[in-house]
């Protein structure tokens, strides 16, 4: 992000940052908000920043806006491209020189993983992601933690591929209840904990082939297998084989 921001020592985490892609420039710095991260088929028609640190009152709107996720060191973990936004109401300012809230009309993307903005809140405190934690959360905030991870994981400038040493990478079928969980724990196996490989098949061909020149993928131990094999369907499954079969690497079942 090129706008420079306040030093924000007594901020809560994460920032939500709107700019213009082009220029870079602000339009607003906030500790939370509202209608961005929601369900499509309850979108608000604005999106409501809270705890506005800065606001840019004289550009009221912006065709190409980019909304950043900041960590509490001030770096960027997250970004989302949104398009056209048009400022909206501003409410008032308080003691601490922070506005209460501000408004924006949101004509592009919005985030469909409600769960993603309390993730977002982990991923954003600076504290390394531990092995399996995708696990603490529930079933139906799977979808998000992937979500989050692969946005993240762009974010940071990771190419679609293989990061980790280990060339065996290990699954257990008791953990995967669902094609969301399947990718957490397979992202986590290849690339460690909060390590993105594919959240789809063709995503996950990608980063296959992806890796064959510098880190191939050679084996998958999946343990545990009749497990997964009553959770997912059997064509997902199929697909799974098929693709690890199109790039030679050797799964084992047990």
């Amino acid at each position: 992000m090129t706008g420079e921001l306040p030093m924000m020592i007594d901020a809560d985490f994460p920032m939500y940052v709107v700019a213009d892609e082009e220029s870079g420039d602000v339009l607003v710095a906030a500790e939370e908000v509202n209608g961005f991260f929601v369900d499509p088929e309850e979108e608000p028609p604005e999106v409501v920043f809270l705890r506005a640190h800065r606001v840019d009152m004289g550009r009221r709107r912006t065709e190409d806006a980019v909304l950043e996720i900041l960590n509490r060191h001030r770096e960027k973990v997250g970004e989302y491209f949104i398009g056209r936004v048009v400022l909206g109401d501003t409410g008032a300012e308080s003691a601490g020189g922070k506005i209460s809230s501000v408004s924006y009309r949101f004509f592009g993307t919005r985030c469909e993983y409600p769960g993603a903005a309390k993730i977002w809140r982990r991923w954003a405190s600076g504290v390394a992601v531990e092995k399996g934690e995708w696990l603490q959360w529930p079933v139906s905030h799977h979808g998000a933690w992937l979500h989050v991870v692969q946005n993240a994981w762009f974010t940071s400038n990771h190419r679609a591929a293989r990061y980790g040493v280990d060339e065996v990478a290990h699954l257990d079928g008791v953990q995967i209840f669902t094609k969301s969980g399947f990718f957490c724990a397979l992202g986590e196996a290849v690339n460690g904990p909060g390590g993105y490989f594919g959240s789809n098949l063709d995503a996950l061909a990608d980063c296959i082939s992806s890796s064959l020149g510098e880190k191939p993928l050679m084996k998958i131990v999946w343990r545990n297998f009749q497990a997964s094999k009553e959770s997912l369907d059997r064509a997902f499954l199929d697909s799974i084989m098929e693709v690890m079969r199109e790039f030679h690497v050797d799964v084992a079942i047990c």
